[in-house]
């Protein structure tokens, strides 16, 4: 009897056990069946399941490239999922996944590069092309902004570092730029000799005092300590939002101005020397030191204190941070030796400054033939020799003549107009002369951005230059007729003729090597092919022939996947 009823009672578990296996047999056919009723974006459960029901039939199939190797795809029925990191290299094809609201999604996209149209006419007076999006200073190439000229050193083609016409150019185009489209910097002066001066701490053998300089035609700070490292005058602050320090300044050797940086959030100093050197920069730990130039004479010292930490943190290998302006702040001002300063402010942004000694480099570095030497060497293609150090380029040519151009309209000093205009000179020059001059079928002439023998033809340095050309013609006068302007008209014929020998069919040749080499095409990366857009958005605002305007548009559409139509 007791055997009976154990079996009674395992028949009774194992229907209850059917009977609830069949209920969430039924529960999920209806939520399949309702699932697939409507939108199925609608309904997350019916879709859940139904990627499990898919990943549960797929299988790993090999997918066999071109005959020549494999990779690991997915099979479901009749349909195979190639893995996107293979299709982002084999195709050039970006993307990534994003999550709004909680929802994610794949972003797929073609083009990492950005087209900017123009709402306005192109004005010489105004922004350069998009450079208000640029932030020369920042870029790894850039070793450090000097001392002493206050412009860009790069290490470009060149790991010890020098003066590359180009990026000084696009250095001081940027912040013009800028200057325009940004808002009022915000600003706070610390020391003037007149209505702001502030307590600073004088050690018991350091000498301060306030008074007037005849040269400076202002009153100065001047301080004297002794060689103690006790021995300072100093200025307690503590200003968290802008690093933009500038004061005038004039140090005796030995001397020098420390600005002390503290971040917010842990134990971290970082002391800034600006000292009486000739050395550029120099870093140990957490000093950093720039010369400034050994000359007793005022000098205007305009400086981003964190561009500074950050360039010195590169040189000593540290890893780059992300948004250090939020975690630190300036707490203090340190004087040793002797000298003087005055004007002491911190602000936001010095666009103008550094536009400004962008625009003096240009003058003082200028050579007899109107040109800015680049002393690196280039290797551009196997086919064509290299260029030596002294070179001169088009596109340095052009972007220094749209600073100076720039410089003149704002300050109205003449000598920046003299200089933009000696830059003509060299773009008449044939590069076997030392010049940057080509010819296409001794027909069209190009202004060569690199000038090798044969010529390569780049495209966006040629347009870059023919920018410089419309900007000073406009600046000397739209009615004046000026040699400026018949080198733009010429370039812009050239351009016209051979833009179509540009275009593959889904992107942009960066230059023509393909014909004049006889190598293998050059084909510019997307953000070049996006400058070449940007480019031809902006001359078609100048001029109206189609072909313009036309060949920006269906470049642009190359950006979105877009191709050539075949036979």
């Amino acid at each position: 009897m007791y055997a009976l009823q154990v079996v009674m009672m395992m028949l009774v578990r194992l229907n209850m056990r059917m009977a609830l296996a069949a209920l969430c047999g039924g529960v999920l056919l209806v939520t399949l069946y309702w699932g697939r009723c409507g939108d199925v974006t609608r309904r997350p459960i019916s879709s859940v399941l139904s990627n499990a029901l898919t990943e549960r039939s797929s299988d790993e199939i090999e997918c066999w490239i071109n005959g020549e190797y494999s990779v690991a795809c997915l099979r479901d029925r009749d349909q195979v999922y190639v893995p996107f990191s293979f299709i982002h290299k084999y195709f050039e094809i970006y993307g990534k996944i994003t999550s709004v609201d909680g929802v994610e999604k794949f972003e797929w996209s073609h083009s990492y590069g950005k087209v900017y149209h123009p709402k306005k006419k192109y004005d010489p007076r105004g922004t350069f092309a998009t450079f208000e999006n640029y932030n020369v200073e920042v870029r790894d190439r850039v070793k450090c902004i000097s001392g002493i000229e206050g412009v860009p050193v790069s290490t470009q083609w060149e790991p010890k570092g020098f003066f590359y016409p180009t990026q000084i150019a696009q250095f001081g185009l940027a912040h013009y730029s800028k200057n325009i489209t940004e808002p009022e910097p915000r600003i706070r002066i610390i020391e003037d000799g007149e209505k702001f001066h502030e307590n600073w701490i004088v050690s018991t053998d350091a000498v301060m005092t306030r008074e007037y300089d005849p040269e400076l035609k202002a009153n100065v700070l001047r301080f004297s300590t002794t060689n103690h490292v006790s021995s300072q005058v100093w200025l307690k602050v503590n200003i968290t939002q802008d690093f933009v320090l500038s004061m005038d300044l004039m140090l005796k050797p030995n001397s020098s101005m420390t600005v002390v940086l503290q971040n917010k959030e842990k134990k971290e100093t970082v002391y800034l020397h600006y000292v009486t050197s000739k050395q550029l920069i120099y870093a140990q730990e957490d000093h950093i030191y720039y010369g400034i130039g050994v000359d007793q004479k005022w000098r205007r010292l305009t400086r981003d204190l964190i561009i500074d930490m950050q360039k010195g943190w590169a040189l000593q290998d540290r890893p780059k941070r992300k948004s250090p302006r939020n975690k630190f702040k300036i707490s203090s001002i340190i004087l040793s030796g002797s000298g003087a300063v005055s004007n002491v402010k911190v602000s936001s942004s010095s666009h103008m400054a550094h536009f400004f000694a962008a625009a003096r480099w240009l003058v003082g570095a200028q050579r007899a033939r109107g040109g800015w030497p680049v002393h690196a060497r280039r290797r551009l293609a196997p086919a064509a020799p290299d260029l030596k150090p002294g070179w001169h380029s088009a596109m340095s040519q052009g972007h220094a003549i749209s600073v100076l151009s720039r410089a003149y309209h704002r300050s109205g000093d003449t000598s920046y107009l003299r200089a933009a205009q000696r830059a003509l000179y060299l773009l008449d020059v044939p590069s076997h002369s030392g010049g940057v001059k080509a010819m296409w079928m001794d027909k069209y002439l190009w202004y060569e951005e690199y000038p090798t023998k044969p010529p390569l033809f780049v495209l966006n340095g040629f347009i870059y230059t023919l920018l410089g050309l419309y900007d000073l013609h406009v600046i000397e006068g739209e009615n004046s007729i000026s040699l400026a302007k018949k080198m733009f008209d010429d370039g812009m014929l050239s351009l016209k003729a051979l833009l179509p020998l540009f275009d593959t069919g889904s992107g942009s040749f960066y230059d023509l090597r393909h014909f004049t080499l006889g190598v293998s095409p050059n084909i510019a990366r997307w953000d070049y092919h996006a400058t070449h857009v940007n480019q031809l958005y902006l001359l078609a605002s100048l001029d109206s022939d189609p072909i313009l305007i036309n060949t920006a548009k269906r470049w642009e559409g190359y950006m979105q996947g877009k191709r050539a139509a075949h036979n």
